[in-house]
Parts: C-alpha cells; sequence; structure tokens
C-alpha cells in the first residue's frame, strides 16, 4: 500500500481528538457553592473536572491550609445527600440539572481544636458550630448551650454596652431551635458578666473548647429505625460510633472496638466489641441510597480517626467475600497527619474576614494587642488538656472562665457515662430539624416517620381523605361478597347440593358419549 504525505497529518489530528485533553474541550459548566456563612462563590467546570479541583478552589478563596478538615456535600434529586469524591469527576457524580449547586462544610471535626494551627481555620470550624447549634444537631445541656450562646454573642457583638444594647437585645440572635426566654436571660447574664474583655478570636476559640467536650460534638445524624421499630439518630465522631435515642446517647463504640461496617439494602450493620463479646448492631435507613451513605460515612471516619497513616488504610467492601457488593476507599490525609502537617506550617497568618461582626464601643476601645490575630497563642476557658490548666494568659486573664474543678468534673461525668453505655446528653430528645436530615423532609410532612412511611401515619392520611375513604368502603364491600361465597361453599348443605349436581353432569356427560359410540361403531365396522 502506498501511502499519501497527508496520511501522518491526518493520524495525528484523529490522536488529538481522541486525546482526554482535547475531549474534555467541550461547553463549560456553571457551579456554585455555599459557604459556612452562607455567602456564594462561583467557577467553571469541564466534564471530566475532578471533586478536587472545587474543594482546592474553595480553599484558594480562603487561602486555607488545614483543608482536610472540609468537604463538600450536595444532594441529588431524590433528596439525598453525599459527599463530593475528589477522585471522581463531578459531572458523574452530580445527577440533578446544572447549574449545579453544592455546600462547603466541615467533613471530619478535630478532636481536639486546640491543635488547629491557623485562626482562619478555627473560625470556620466556629461557623459550622454556628450552624449545628441553630439546627439542633449540637444538642446540650442548658448550661452548655448558654455559655455557646454568650460566646457567639461576645465574638459577634464585643462587649455588653448599656447605652448601646437593649434589654432585649439577645433575642435578635436565632441561636437554637427553640430558644426560651429563660435561656436568653442566662445568656445575657454569662455575655455580660464572665465574658467581658474578649476578642472575636478568644470567644470562637472558648466555643470550640466547650463544643468539643459534648457528645453531639461532630454528629451528622442519620435517621434510622432499631429492632424495634425505634427511631434512632446515628453518628460517627473522633471517639466513635454512636447512637442517640431521646435524650439519651445509648450507644458508644470508640474506634478501637469497631471492627466493621456493612450494609445490604436498606439494613445497616455495625460489628464490633464490647467488654470482650462480639457486638452485631442492627438498624433499618428509609432507602437503599441513605443506606450506603451511611456506610461510606462510617468508612470514612473510621480511616480518618482511627489509622495512625493512610497507606494503612485498606478498600473495603459493603458486604462478604463470597458477594461483590460496593467497594470504597478512603483517599486523602488521617487526622494524625493532618495535625502533624499543621505543626509545620510556616506562614504569616492569612487575615480573617468575619461576617456580620458589629463592634460595641467598649469593644472599639479594647487594646490594641487584642485586635491583632494570631500574634501569640489564646487560652480558651475550658482546657483539653491538663498543661492548659494553670497557664495565664495575663492582661487577659480575666476572661478564663472555667476552673480546674469545673473540667475535673466534666471528665469524671464522661467516663462515668462511657462505663454505663447509656448517658443523658439534655433535657430535650435528640430530634435535629429536616433540613439537616440526609434526607430532608419538611416538619409538616411527619419528620422522620415520614421517611419510612410509617403505617399509623399513612392510615391516619386514609381516614382524613373522602376519595380514599369511598374507596375503601368499596374494597369493604367487595370483601364483604367474597367472604360469604366462601361461606356459602363450605356450608354442609350447600356441599351436599354442589356433589348432587356434579353428579349429575358426570351422567349427563357419559350417556351422551355412549349414544355417539353406539352411532358411530356400525358406521366403522361396515368399513
Amino acid at each position: 500500500r502506498i501511502s499519501r504525505p497527508n496520511d501522518g497529518a491526518m493520524k495525528m489530528k484523529m490522536l488529538r481528538l481522541r486525546s482526554p485533553s482535547v475531549s474534555s474541550l467541550g461547553p463549560e459548566l456553571r457551579c456554585t457553592v455555599r459557604l459556612l456563612d452562607d455567602s456564594e462563590i462561583s467557577c467553571s467546570i469541564q466534564r471530566d473536572t475532578k471533586g478536587q479541583f472545587l474543594l482546592d478552589h474553595v480553599c484558594n478563596h480562603y487561602s486555607l491550609l488545614e483543608k482536610d478538615y472540609f468537604g463538600i456535600r450536595y444532594v441529588d434529586p431524590e433528596k439525598q445527600r453525599h459527599w463530593l469524591d475528589p477522585s471522581k469527576p463531578v459531572v458523574k457524580q452530580m445527577k440533578c440539572q446544572q447549574p449545579y449547586t453544592m455546600c462547603f462544610r466541615v467533613k471530619f471535626y478535630p478532636q481536639e481544636p486546640i491543635k488547629i494551627r491557623e485562626e482562619l481555620t478555627r473560625y470556620l470550624l466556629y461557623l459550622q458550630l454556628k450552624r449545628d447549634l441553630y439546627h439542633g444537631r449540637l444538642l446540650c445541656p442548658f448550661a452548655d448551650a448558654a455559655y455557646l450562646g454568650a460566646c457567639i454573642v461576645q465574638a459577634e457583638l464585643g462587649d455588653y454596652d448599656a447605652d448601646e444594647h437593649p434589654a432585649d437585645y439577645i433575642s435578635d440572635f436565632k441561636l437554637f431551635p427553640k430558644q426560651s426566654l429563660k435561656l436568653e436571660r442566662k445568656i445575657m447574664e454569662i455575655h455580660q458578666n464572665e465574658l467581658r474583655g474578649q476578642s472575636p478570636a478568644l470567644a470562637e476559640l472558648n466555643l470550640l473548647q466547650r463544643a468539643h467536650t459534648l457528645d453531639t460534638y461532630g454528629v451528622d445524624p442519620h435517621p434510622c429505625k432499631d429492632f424495634t421499630g425505634t427511631t434512632a439518630f446515628l453518628g460517627f465522631t473522633a471517639r466513635g460510633f454512636m447512637v442517640f435515642q431521646g435524650n439519651k446517647r445509648i450507644h458508644l463504640l470508640k474506634w478501637a472496638d469497631v471492627s466493621k461496617f456493612k450494609f445490604e439494602g436498606k439494613t445497616f450493620y455495625v460489628i464490633g466489641v464490647q467488654r470482650e463479646k462480639k457486638l452485631v448492631l442492627t438498624f433499618h435507613t428509609s432507602t437503599p441510597a441513605a443506606c450506603k451513605h451511611l456506610w461510606k460515612c462510617g468508612v470514612e471516619n473510621q480511616a480518618f480517626y482511627k489509622c495512625a497513616k493512610s497507606s494503612q488504610i485498606k478498600t473495603v467492601s459493603s458486604s462478604s467475600i463470597f458477594f461483590k457488593g460496593t467497594r470504597f476507599r478512603y483517599s486523602g490525609r488521617v487526622a494524625k497527619e493532618v495535625i502533624e502537617a499543621s505543626s509545620k506550617i510556616q506562614r504569616d497568618p492569612p487575615v480573617v474576614h468575619r461576617s456580620q461582626l458589629g463592634q460595641s464601643r467598649s469593644y472599639n476601645s479594647l487594646s490594641h494587642k487584642q485586635l491583632i490575630m494570631n500574634m501569640e497563642p489564646l487560652l480558651p476557658a475550658l482546657s483539653s488538656t491538663k498543661e492548659h490548666r494553670d497557664t495565664s494568659l495575663g492582661e487577659e486573664e480575666s476572661a478564663i472562665t472555667g476552673t480546674g474543678a469545673e473540667v475535673e468534673r466534666r471528665e469524671q461525668e464522661v467516663e462515668e457515662g462511657e462505663e454505663m453505655g447509656s448517658l443523658t446528653i439534655s433535657d430535650m430528645a435528640y430530634s435535629p430539624c429536616a433540613s439537616m436530615l440526609p434526607t430532608p423532609v419538611e416538619e409538616g410532612q411527619g419528620g422522620v416517620d415520614f421517611l419510612f412511611q410509617s403505617p399509623g401515619r399513612l392510615l391516619k392520611e386514609l381516614h382524613a381523605d373522602p376519595e380514599m375513604q369511598a374507596e375503601l368502603q368499596a374494597e369493604r364491600e367487595r370483601e364483604l361478597a367474597r367472604e360469604a361465597l366462601r361461606q356459602s361453599l363450605c356450608s354442609p348443605s350447600s356441599g351436599r347440593q354442589q356433589l348432587g349436581a356434579c353428579i349429575r353432569s358426570a351422567a349427563r356427560l357419559v350417556a351422551a358419549a355412549t349414544v355417539i359410540l353406539l352411532i358411530l361403531l356400525p358406521l366403522l365396522l361396515k368399513t
């Protein structure tokens, strides 16, 4: 075969068309990411752009280095929430129509906020905890709720000023889903008397240090039903796997005691060890997609908090070795690696742009030292380690509200709760609002029970609908007619009558066959 001079050029052109870099040059897709302060940023992506690009884009917007704690979340058309996989193309994960809308959120909550290196990271975690409080995910006793609320007010308003702040100034803050007048008064008392002089950075750090001691810290609630049909909320935190029912934490399996997570359809299994005995917990989700999401979250959290190195992470399967199941492997650094990397950050701290920060006159009169961020380490009001208990902050010593006795008391309560297994977390039942559920539903639709198609709720709806009531009445009449027919067939008299009718029919059939045979037999013999 004689090749023409332009054959090589044509082949090169075909190779370029088939290459991924050229095939990806299609129409750009618009993505909008909602940040923790409810502001938005947008960008354009290609069809083969991976999730890591979006995460890096948001982190570059903030100038954020400690990015491993964060992730991007989206909701599919079936209202199921997902975490964007950084290693996969965005288009293949998003099943909704363009433009794509996602949310930047904290995915892995730091076990010890005091070890966060930069103030910017602490501020973003503070914004996430504000959202958790407002949506009912960070549930806590009354005293803790009042202190956390006071820290938020101090961070955003500064010191109390009687000339500037009215008597009910706390009512302008929507801090909790159910904010009582008693709680607002306690918040004002703490804000006015205990937190005076604290800068926003110190007030935020105090909130982080108090919040991380709570059982619901870092819980992304997954609504389920246990084997009795009772509603439960499952959560994965730095401490381990937790189960909440009512106002109690009924299960706590530390990561060292969790052997495996697996799921089959809508059933989720937790296999572990408790008191040297094998433990298998079974829960039921509303949909198979919710169960798969729950399983992935468990696998990722276990890898992040339990493993010492990312090289130790293995690919896991959702079922036994004899079935293919769903395979998944967490990709990214683990908690210990993140803390080690944070300790090596050697840059000037970025400027923290706080949103909706209303400074009072007394805050404006604070010393210049308090207005400069990250110039020296901040001491939280409630330390998590013993070496911080006896440390003072010099001029800001009045900002320290926690005492050693209080810290020891709280630690003792936590240890006793872990030994008992069941621990009361609040006076109220743990019931996160609908917008925070993995499959969001409105409160008017029945809350969590709507997800599981509660039989009692459906029956109530049927009786309330006139059309359905008429259809049910017609069905009952048809059922009564069928029951009457069955009874008539089973009665003795009707049975004898039917038997006689069958005998007569058989006799007539035999007689007719005999007559036909007598007529046809002579004809057959003649032939």
